[in-house]
Formats: structure tokens, C-alpha cells, sequence
């Protein structure tokens, strides 16, 4: 399954993410930094969902209340509990 997740509180613009069986196949992130965005999509690539959640959840940015790895642990939220709840 892929689907669009619109961050908040952070540079990047937009997340594009797919999720095969419970495992994250692939991430791209647009807008923010080039290099740490390519960096996180790397990593997570062939992790559960669940674990990518648990290991980015609370990341901050600087001075701010969130980060990109924390949005991508937020959309990965949103997208179980969707599943979950149909």
C-alpha cells in the first residue's frame, strides 16, 4: 500500500510511503534536508512498521517540538490505525 502523509512542524513538505505486510519497502520525503531525508529512507527501508515507529517516535528538530523522523513515526501511526480500524 502507498499513500501520502502532509508533515507538520517540519521543513519537509511531503512523505510518499509504502508499506508491503506490515514492512516498510520504501519512504521519500520532499522538502527539507536532501541529505538527512535520504539518510532515514535508506534506514528504514526493509524495517517492520512497528519498529520504525518505536525508534523515531520523539525525535526533536533543534528548538522544535517534532522532526521529520518523528512525522515519518506519526504517518506510520495514522497509517496502522487505519488499518486497524478499517
Amino acid at each position: 500500500m502507498v499513500f501520502d502523509f502532509t508533515p507538520r512542524g517540519v521543513c519537509a513538505q511531503k512523505m510518499r510511503i509504502s508499506v508491503e505486510n506490515g514492512v516498510i519497502e520504501q519512504v521519500q520525503i520532499m522538502g527539507g534536508c536532501h541529505g538527512n531525508s535520504q539518510g532515514i529512507c535508506a534506514l528504514v527501508k526493509g524495517m517492520a512498521v512497528e519498529e520504525v515507529i518505536a525508534r523515531l517516535d520523539g525525535i526533536r528538530c533543534g528548538f522544535k517540538a517534532t522532526s521529520c523522523p518523528a512525522q515519518l513515526a506519526e504517518a506510520l501511526r495514522k497509517y496502522q490505525n487505519e488499518i486497524q480500524n478499517g
